[in-house]
């Protein structure tokens, strides 16, 4: 099908747009964007730098994506910015491609970033995740999959956020938050389990159950980190999800987010 680009727009005649992309008004497309099909880039948006948008995306009014990264180590090296397939970017939202030659900022598929959301340089969104309002990610964050950050939250440099975990509104995040938690705070600290998440994503009763127990033993015990790994490795029939678990704290950086009980 035909796209249909609103006279006031402008769109560089190098930019690549797919089957049935529409461009509302006064909206500006740089020379390397590569939009695919059936996207929607509302009013007044500027897409620009090297960026590639995927199929079936929404970007609405005044979102600014592509532009170049708001760290002082950029020195106008060619770096990118890719989104994927069905994501809806809402009013205001700035994505920042990577800094250094060669490096990228990854959006995966089938999220939701409500308005004025940042996604800095360097980072990676997985899969169906959802930040509310004025959610920030600052550079070479991590979010895996179906990760739910609620509005005016601020995820620290470098930290990893793993999946199925949800974030309470205006928490302060400076380390890495376990796969499967429910966390909030200023700093952020470990309230639960994202039972809701875990139920609704099909995970069996009884897997649930195990990571119950490992999270007790690994948040609430009283005991270091390295020895409540430990002990959670020498229980039995440990499922994929704890072993998930295990595995991502050890190759925490920055740290495991603790307790509110700690």
């Amino acid at each position: 099908m035909k796209n249909k680009i609103h006279p006031t727009a402008i769109v560089s005649k190098k930019a690549k747009l797919g089957d049935n992309v529409r461009v509302g008004p006064y909206s500006i497309i740089g020379d390397n964007v590569n939009i695919g099909k059936n996207t929607i880039i509302g009013a007044f948006c500027v897409l620009d730098g090297n960026t590639i948008i995927g199929e079936a995306c929404e970007i609405f009014t005044g979102a600014i994506i592509g532009t170049r990264p708001q760290d002082l180590k950029y020195k106008g090296k060619k770096s990118y910015l890719k989104i994927g397939d069905n994501n809806v970017i809402r009013e205001y939202c700035t994505f920042n491609p990577g800094t250094e030659e060669n490096t990228h900022t990854i959006v995966g598929n089938s999220n939701l970033f409500m308005a004025y959301c940042h996604v800095a340089h360097d980072c990676l969104v997985g899969n169906g995740c959802v930040v509310a309002n004025n959610g920030t990610l600052a550079g070479h964050v991590t979010l895996e999959d179906k990760v739910v950050i609620g509005g005016l939250s601020a995820i620290h440099q470098f930290v990893r956020i793993g999946k199925l975990s949800i974030i309470g509104g205006c928490s302060k995040v400076v380390q890495d938050i376990p796969p499967f938690s429910t966390c909030d705070g200023h700093p952020a600290r470990i309230y639960g389990l994202n039972l809701v998440g875990l139920e609704r994503n099909n995970v069996p009763a009884e897997s649930i159950k195990q990571i119950k127990r490992a999270f007790r033993t690994l948040f609430n015990s009283g005991i270091t980190v390295k020895h409540a790994l430990e002990k959670v490795e020498k229980e039995a029939q440990l499922n994929n999800e704890v072993k998930y678990l295990l595995d991502f704290i050890k190759k925490s950086s920055r740290g495991i987010t603790r307790s509110c009980r700690s």
